[in-house]
């Protein structure tokens, strides 16, 4: 299989209020409660403080829909690590092509906004995750990009890329990737790591700031690299959080 780097990548990673004023902030449109920056809304995804259930909003191009092994690890994944004692679930619909790809950080805002249905209500946080048909504009020739945590609830996947790295592989290597990318990028929208869940232990790793300096570790950079991804899910699992890491998510409301 071509060697190629596995960069993940996370934008907004200033933001301009904690998740506590977040929850008291008065917003002009249900929308906006769902347009903040990353790690905003770790407290409320953890918790069930102010929101006891969650939806995903799982949306794909048509024929770009994840396994379903993976969806049923992600939300294995939230249960083992929130509070949301009303249930978790996925409403999953496939859209059509845009016809955009490579897709610009841009681009893809603005199809959620034109897509996106389910947002915040009273006792109810929802997360929209889109599975794109193509390409990031950030590709370089050192490296692709497989998915984008870009807003507090908000994240995508490229799918196409991630079908084209594990095409002739395993059957079963494509929905341990899916899994590993998936919950990499709500690892960040939980807040992970030093994201908006506060560091319970020096774990950060500063070369490569908002990730975990434990090499097994779900949260670690050297996952961003194709080789070493591939590596990491060689056993037949997608890697998992550490230890500080799910500390962390625990201070701050988490399982």
């Amino acid at each position: 299989m071509k060697k190629v780097m596995f960069l993940v990548a996370v934008l907004g990673l200033i933001w301009s209020c904690s998740s506590d004023d977040a929850q008291t902030e008065t917003f002009d449109t249900p929308e906006q409660a769902n347009q903040l920056a990353v790690g905003t809304s770790a407290n409320d995804l953890l918790s069930d403080n102010t929101f006891t259930s969650l939806v995903i909003e799982l949306v794909y191009v048509e024929g770009f829909e994840p396994s379903q092994t993976a969806v049923n690890n992600f939300v294995s994944f939230l249960e083992d690590r929130t509070f949301k004692p009303d249930g978790i679930t996925v409403q999953k619909r496939a859209i059509s092509t845009t016809n955009q790809s490579p897709y610009t950080n841009q681009e893809i805002i603005a199809i959620e906004d034109a897509n996106r249905t389910l947002f915040n209500n009273d006792n109810q946080i929802t997360v929209w995750v889109f599975f794109a048909d193509g390409e990031s504009a950030s590709n370089t020739d050192e490296g692709v990009v497989l998915g984008t945590a870009y807003r507090n609830t908000s994240f995508v996947i490229y799918q196409e890329t991630i079908q084209e790295l594990t095409s002739g592989t395993l059957s079963n290597t494509r929905p341990i990737l899916e899994t590993t990318v998936i919950t990499h990028e709500f690892g960040h929208i939980l807040g992970l790591t030093n994201l908006g869940s506060d560091l319970q232990s020096d774990h950060e790793d500063l070369d490569h700031p908002k990730h975990c300096d434990v090499e097994s570790c779900l949260m670690y950079w050297q996952a961003e690299s194709g080789s070493n991804v591939m590596d990491m899910i060689s056993g037949g699992n997608a890697p998992q959080l550490d230890a500080q890491c799910i500390a962390d998510l625990q201070a701050n409301g988490g399982k």
